[in-house]
């Protein structure tokens, strides 16, 4: 069941970023046991109803609720809190996307937990961070890790908008960080006995996404000018469109020793001998007409006899701009291990994969995740989870009834 074998997570996760690190840790073999609110459950719930699907799934929520078993629990009054508290005690991780002042007025902000359960690793997602002014405040990933890390900006053109992001791109890295923080945890609390507070955010996974930009910044004191196609200093790293309009990149980032193969490819071995193209410094003083005489050329075949071409050579790189239906149907998106077979029913569900595999302890999704499908509803595993509690059936059918698990 992968290198997280007997351990026990608690989510407390809403939208994407807390539910995609506690996705990662159960893939990778952890008991996780993901807390919603009885009714409409985790709002991620109602992203089948924002997508306007006629089937009755929920492909966002499945991808990051997989392999979790979902416990209804109304954490607003003491008894649920109490609850809380005896899953806890017997957790190794409790993992979170609420908002500090939120966790705080419910008496399960790190300080407080860390006081009861001085084992527990706790990972903590925010928006912008736990210090400064605007410690506290909301955020999206398309606001704290696309738009102000300058992401958004990096990526603009003159006179156009800012692009979007797709969805949970941010919210994904920061999954992947706080799983990544939470394993170096529980290693350390191998060690010392002790946990501790584990915390990243969409802020900062922004800033070390743009951190070749931002480290030119830190240490030049300039920006880095925006790609422009139609000027790249090295025609040889750049996108090319085909006879068919679609898109493909050459990259070639050693320019000495890539040019001479895309000049050969283009047909042109000659211009390794014309001074307006022979050294990197012509390449770059003469890169608009360069790149509009290898995009007449390139539009002269289709990218697949392109590749044929390419691939010939053997210092020659390139990569075809895909739409999600071609990755889809990519043999080797496949072969790289990146989609899986999640247990569903009698059957499999195909998902993304979590993107690390671990090759002596291998691992495999337990199931979809709870409740996936219409009427989405929270607490398949409730009667389940407090069963493992201790509850009796009567304890369970009363606690029901007075609406503190559903």
């Amino acid at each position: 069941m992968g290198p997280m074998d007997g351990v026990r997570v608690v989510e407390l996760g809403v939208w994407v970023a807390g539910p995609a690190a506690g996705c990662i840790l159960a893939d990778w073999g952890a008991d996780v046991v993901k807390i919603e609110p009885p009714g409409a459950g985790d709002p991620a719930r109602s992203f089948a109803k924002m997508l306007g699907a006629d089937l009755p799934f929920n492909p966002p929520f499945e991808m990051d609720n997989r392999g979790k078993r979902s416990l209804a629990l109304d954490l607003s009054g003491d008894s649920g809190r109490e609850i809380f508290f005896e899953l806890i005690e017997g957790a190794d991780v409790f993992v979170t996307n609420i908002r500090l002042d939120a966790l705080r007025r419910l008496g399960i902000d790190p300080q407080s937990l860390a006081a009861r359960f001085p084992r527990l690793v706790y990972g903590l997602i925010t928006g912008y961070g736990m210090e400064g002014p605007e410690k506290d405040r909301a955020a999206y990933d398309i606001a704290a890790f696309w738009a102000r890390s300058g992401l958004a900006d990096s990526l603009m053109h003159p006179g156009q908008p800012p692009p979007f992001q797709r969805g949970g791109m941010g919210d994904h890295n920061a999954g992947l960080a706080a799983a990544g923080g939470i394993s170096a945890a529980l290693f350390a609390r191998e060690r010392s006995g002790s946990g501790q507070l584990v915390s990243t955010s969409l802020l900062r996974e922004g800033l070390f996404t743009l951190s070749f930009d931002l480290s030119i910044g830190c240490r030049f004191g300039v920006g880095v000018h925006r790609a422009d196609r139609r000027t790249m200093p090295n025609p040889a790293i750049n996108a090319y469109q085909d006879s068919e309009e679609r898109w493909f990149w050459i990259v070639g980032l050693e320019g000495e020793r890539h040019w001479p193969p895309l000049a050969r490819a283009a047909g042109h071995p000659e211009w390794l001998e014309d001074e307006r193209f022979s050294t990197p410094a012509a390449r770059a003083q003469n890169a608009e007409s360069l790149i509009g005489a290898l995009d007449e050329i390139f539009a002269t075949r289709p990218r697949d006899e392109w590749g044929e071409i390419f691939d010939a050579e053997q210092d020659l790189w390139w990569a075809p701009v895909q739409t999600a239906e071609e990755v889809l149907a990519d043999p080797q998106a496949h072969a790289a291990g990146g989609f899986v077979e999640v247990p569903d029913g009698s059957g499999t569900t195909l998902l993304p994969a979590t993107p690390v595999d671990f090759h002596e302890t291998p691992t495999a999704p337990r199931h979809l995740a709870p409740r996936h499908m219409a009427p989405e509803v929270p607490g398949q595993d409730t009667d389940e989870l407090l069963a493992e509690l201790g509850k009796s059936e009567a304890t369970i059918a009363e606690l029901r009834a007075t609406g503190i698990v559903a």
